[in-house]
């Protein structure tokens, strides 16, 4: 394979190139002088890329070590008493030790190497000098904002990743809520640091953050009532522990009090410096108001997307695709019977009560055993598409209430490496009239099977390569594939209700509408105003929808191009392959290309199906 290193570009994320090994050659005859050379070369590029694969994975196990909160996310208990450091003495430290570990990587042979190692070198060493030229945009961002942050990661890790089997992991768990007080500390110290740059969060996050934050400290042991989002969670986990009454009542002692020594004043901490920088923000939107905004946006989308698109090229792009998209709603409309225009239609299928669950209970509890049902479904019909599956299992969830106000649509959880934890799909049920029901199979499909849980599950469980390819991703690859997965499932035969296939076309507007947005917001200097108004005037979506989407294009500046992108590509190198194999071409090959390889960038996604392609032409 023609690995093209000028075009890599590595997500911040982190480089995850996965691929078999090839196979060494057969042992020959010492009366075949030609074929014993080849046996030699091959022996040696394997020792060579052994060792190269073997420095991978030491690098990437001393990044483990050097960080507590990735350990538990992978499985591993070791410190599990432990949050990471966000202090910009750490920071800098991991830069040098990026630096370190560049020069280490650089003495390797790369002749020596076999083809796929030779990939994960370069993917390595881009990764490496990505992470050193990035350092300089370390503090163009929000580490609080209502998409993500410490103040809302520290409660959901605690309750989704820190597992409780015995008396040491609850102690473990105490030590981090005592711990969690450093931990907003930095926090505070980090906005700070931006503040003195000039690089403030719009008004708007701070309503949300905090309301999140005080959300912490609502009920026991802070108040009169029930117990609060941590406690509630200590208490649960510690009483299904085999121990005694008196062990149990002396455990939630101990985090009664850590709640009200270490979180109570840390939360405060933090509400109280976000209501002063609130008084300092502004309605600028734009990554433009950022220092050297323009470069720094230019940046995040090559890092995003692993291509060398300008804002420009991808705005047009967005415009080209909204309108296709649109007439193939127009087909749909027609089949219905609908008269009238298309905003006509969008108008009903935003507020017909018949494609919408009750905000009860009993309502939300039917949205999930529903889309239980539809991934069940589709897992039954997986080998038609597939010829590896995922060993995880899937569970489908509500987003916890502490954080559904602010959290996302929907979204993925992949499950621990070592089989403790399944795959999680969160639906938000918040808003119930933001969950019509003719997208619920689409969304299920992206978060769930075919999509985000195939993809993640299989690269863990992929074996015999460097752990670092496991473990990262890119955005573009990453979820181009959940958007690609809401579409497969209509090439087998489902979809079938056609207001279901209007919102998988619904789903692929509402991504096509954020090329256009997230570049008119950021070197347009669209207003959010302006913006909202482009999602409610070219979507069916609830007006809700489009105020949260536009509010992420804010703090994620970028993240949002990579769907499309992503699907466009992965679609261009299926017709492409179907185009030059005929008959030859098996739907399921192609998809191993693009899952048993993990999260690559796309033009070397592309350099995979062209291998492909002529491996199966041979």
């Amino acid at each position: 394979m023609t690995f093209k290193k000028s075009l890599i570009v590595i997500s911040v994320s982190a480089a995850l190139l996965t691929a078999c090994s090839e196979p060494s050659s057969s042992p020959t005859s010492s009366a075949q002088p030609a074929e014993s050379s080849t046996q030699a070369k091959t022996v040696d590029s394997k020792t060579a890329s052994e060792q190269a694969n073997q420095l991978f994975d030491t690098i990437f196990k001393q990044g483990v070590e050097r960080n507590p909160m990735r350990q538990t996310y992978l499985g591993i208990k070791k410190d599990y008493d432990k949050w990471h450091d966000l202090s910009p003495e750490n920071a800098e430290k991991e830069l040098n030790i990026a630096k370190e570990n560049l020069a280490k990587v650089q003495t390797i042979d790369v002749s020596a190497l076999d083809a796929q190692t030779t990939i994960s070198y370069h993917l390595f060493v881009q990764n490496l000098e990505n992470h050193i030229a990035d350092y300089k945009w370390r503090f163009h961002s929000y580490p609080v904002n209502q998409m993500y942050g410490t103040h809302s990661q520290i409660p959901a890790f605690l309750i989704n990743q820190h597992s409780i089997s015995n008396v040491k992991e609850a102690q473990d768990y105490i030590a981090r809520v005592k711990g969690a007080q450093k931990l907003l500390t930095q926090l505070v110290e980090q906005l700070k640091l931006r503040e003195d740059k000039g690089i403030i969060a719009p008004k708007f996050v701070f309503e949300h953050v905090i309301r999140d934050s005080k959300n912490i400290l609502v009920g026991a042991p802070f108040d009169e009532g029930k117990d609060s989002t941590i406690f509630a969670d200590f208490s649960r986990k510690v009483k299904a522990l085999e121990i005694s009454d008196e062990e149990k009542s002396s455990l939630i002692a101990e985090v009664n009090a850590a709640l009200i020594a270490n979180i109570k004043p840390g939360y405060e901490q933090l509400i109280s410096y976000l209501t002063t920088l609130e008084t300092k923000a502004d309605t600028r939107d734009g990554a433009w108001k950022f220092p050297d905004g323009e470069a720094f946006y230019n940046n995040a989308l090559k890092r995003t997307t692993t291509t060398d698109l300008t804002s420009e090229e991808i705005h047009n792009i967005g415009l080209s695709e909204v309108a296709r998209i649109h007439e193939e709603m127009r087909v749909i409309m027609k089949k219905v019977n609908f008269e009238g225009s298309l905003n006509d239609f969008f108008d009903f299928m935003r507020n017909d009560k018949q494609f919408y669950y009750p905000g009860t209970a009993e309502g939300k509890q039917a949205y999930i055993e529903k889309a239980v049902a539809v991934i069940d479904d589709m897992e039954g019909r997986l080998d038609t598409l597939f010829l590896t599956k995922p060993k995880a299992a899937l569970k489908v969830k509500a987003v916890e209430a502490f954080r559904e106000k602010s959290a996302g649509k929907a979204f993925y959880e992949r499950p621990a490496p070592d089989g403790s934890r399944p795959g999680i799909y969160y639906a938000n049920l918040y808003d119930m009239e933001a969950m019509p029901t003719y997208q619920l199979e689409a969304l299920a499909y992206h978060e769930g099977i075919p999509g985000h849980h195939m993809q993640l599950a299989i690269k863990q469980e992929l074996t015999g390569i460097p752990m670092f390819r496991k473990f990262g991703g890119y955005t573009a690859h990453t979820e181009g594939w959940g958007l690609y997965s809401e579409m497969i499932p209509k090439e087998i035969g489902l979809y079938q209700d056609p207001y279901s296939d209007f919102g998988r076309l619904a789903m692929e507007l509402w991504r096509a509408c954020r090329l256009v947005v997230d570049t008119g917001m950021h070197t347009k200097k669209w207003t959010r105003k302006e913006s909202i108004e482009y999602y409610a005037t070219n979507t069916p979506n609830a007006m809700s929808d489009a105020v949260k989407m536009v509010e992420r294009h804010v703090v994620m500046p970028s993240q949002a191009t990579a769907y499309k992108i992503g699907m466009n590509k992965i679609i261009e190198l299926r017709e492409k392959a179907k185009a030059q194999l005929g008959d030859k071409f098996d739907i399921r090959e192609f998809h191993d290309v693009v899952l048993k390889n993990g999260p690559v960038p796309l033009n070397v996604l592309a350099d995979l199906v062209d291998d492909y392609v002529k491996r199966t032409n041979a």
